[in-house]
């Protein structure tokens, strides 16, 4: 039967229903290319959350393995119980549709808590990084429910908001629904900015409060959606719409969880956020799995500052090299293997030659970068001052002309009293816009000086570098 159906489906292009297409007779869905497209987004994203905050980037790899296919068995196993039309029968009947999104978190989190635990890694830590991201493969996943013209609400009757994204056209129902699965996109997609945002800035203590949030906003996302949607996709058995009472519990669980984690932050810290008694950054530590792993200078990690420069691939290549010289060297026993050892040793040489002179000419260039960026901070900062004293001359002249308009006032002097306001106006209008030259010269000098401090900064590692090696 399937080779007969197989023989009959189109050999290329797209499925009549729109939910896919054929590539040798085989039909890949939109939906599932949604999905994993999602997936390596959210891990992209998450991977580079944690070198901002100070992770080994690498760990997502390891959670990657892991969490996709316990969230993937997680999403498939909860639709199975919860959707009548399935069964737990039907478990590896995927391509016939099924997976939900609260089995999928379900198995991915607790996945990624036995990894952390197993790897000894801060869980909190990790999950701030990866949760968050979560939100944004739900909005790309979204995009394939419309594919699958699935996760709509009530019918439009409207003809005037028969249009999409409002409402999209379900062929089964011949008629035009509520977008909800777009609606919801667009909802995920502002999330994840906004908690991505603000996991890239903050770093203050108790870490876990952006996984928390994860859950308070999706669940009151949910929350909301659930009862107005299409009633085939409610989960309601016994007179209880225990889809609704799921998502609640979501939300609530995120609320808790915020509290314990501020709470105990405070019995600990003297603090909500941050710290009274310590440090109150709580990704301050590098945190990897491979605790023989050194961290090295990124401008991306918050951190970076405190880790010395990575090593040139020059660098890399003579220390290969010597160590293969150096045991050449201890092995060799014939005229053959120490002329091949004596070989390794000059090319060992060599290469320690070339490796000196790109650290040099990597010195130089940065010497030269913080110099330029020290001239550009000290000119800004110049043309600030000059803002600030044509600021300080607009106001004195402010100060004359009120004082010319109050003696005007005095002598009865209309005309002149007049003239005097006017010219107040003018003085007060010159004022205000030199302020906002000010402010933004301030603004910009401010940013070329961190932007040196940072450069000088840098540059100063090359000279510890050579002071250590």
């Amino acid at each position: 039967m399937g080779t007969l159906l197989l023989a009959k489906s189109p050999q290329w292009g797209l499925a009549t229903d729109g939910r896919g297409f054929y590539v040798f007779g085989f039909e890949i869905y939109f939906y599932a290319i949604c999905i994993v497209c999602g997936m390596i987004a959210a891990a992209a994203l998450a991977a580079l959350l944690m070198k901002r905050r100070n992770m080994a980037p690498d760990f997502i790899f390891t959670l990657f393995v892991f969490c996709i296919p316990a969230a993937i068995i997680g999403a498939r196993f909860f639709s199975c119980i919860t959707d009548p039309n399935l069964g737990i029968a039907r478990f590896f009947d995927f391509r016939d549709g099924g997976l939900s999104i609260t089995g999928g978190v379900i198995g991915g989190v607790g996945a990624g808590l036995v990894v952390c635990l197993v790897k000894k890694v801060n869980f909190l830590r990790a999950a701030d990084c990866v949760v968050i991201c979560i939100l944004l493969g739900q909005a790309v996943g979204r995009l394939g429910n419309y594919f699958n013209q699935e996760v709509f609400g009530a019918e439009v009757t409207n003809p005037s908001l028969q249009w999409a994204p409002f409402a999209v056209y379900i062929n089964d129902l011949g008629g035009w629904y509520y977008a909800f699965c777009f609606y919801e996109m667009f909802i995920n997609l502002i999330g994840f900015a906004l908690l991505y945002a603000a996991a890239w800035f903050w770093k203050k203590k108790p870490n876990g409060i952006f996984t928390c949030l994860y859950f308070v906003w999706y669940g009151t996302v949910r929350a909301c959606m659930e009862p107005y949607r299409y009633e085939a996709y409610i989960l309601d058995k016994g007179g209880i719409m225990w889809s609704e009472v799921l998502w609640i519990l979501l939300l609530a669980g995120g609320l808790v969880g915020i509290a314990i984690l501020l709470f105990v932050n405070y019995r600990k810290e003297g603090a909500l956020f941050g710290s009274k008694k310590g440090d109150p950054c709580g990704i301050t530590k590098f945190l990897s799995p491979n605790k023989n792993e050194q961290p090295y200078y990124s401008k991306i990690n918050i951190f970076g500052l405190n880790y010395p420069l990575p090593p040139l691939k020059e660098e890399k290549q003579y220390q290969k090299m010597q160590k293969k010289a150096d045991r050449l060297t201890q092995r060799a026993a014939t005229e053959e293997e120490k002329l091949a050892a004596e070989k390794a040793q000059r090319d060992a040489l060599e290469a320690k030659t070339a490796a000196e002179n790109a650290v040099e000419a990597r010195k130089e260039r940065l010497l030269e970068e913080a110099r330029a960026a020290e001239a550009q901070a000290t000119h800004a900062r110049g043309e600030a001052d000059c803002a600030a004293e044509e600021v300080k001359t607009a106001e004195e002249r402010i100060a004359l002309a009120r004082d010319e308009v109050n003696r005007a006032e005095e002598e009865d002097a209309e005309v002149r009293a007049i003239l005097g306001r006017d010219e107040v106006n003018r003085a007060v209008a010159n004022a205000k816009r030199l302020k906002r030259v000010l402010k933004r010269l301030d603004k910009k000098a401010k940013r070329l000086e961190e932007k040196a401090r940072i450069a000088v900064t840098v540059a100063a590692k090359t000279e510890t570098a050579e002071t250590a090696s």
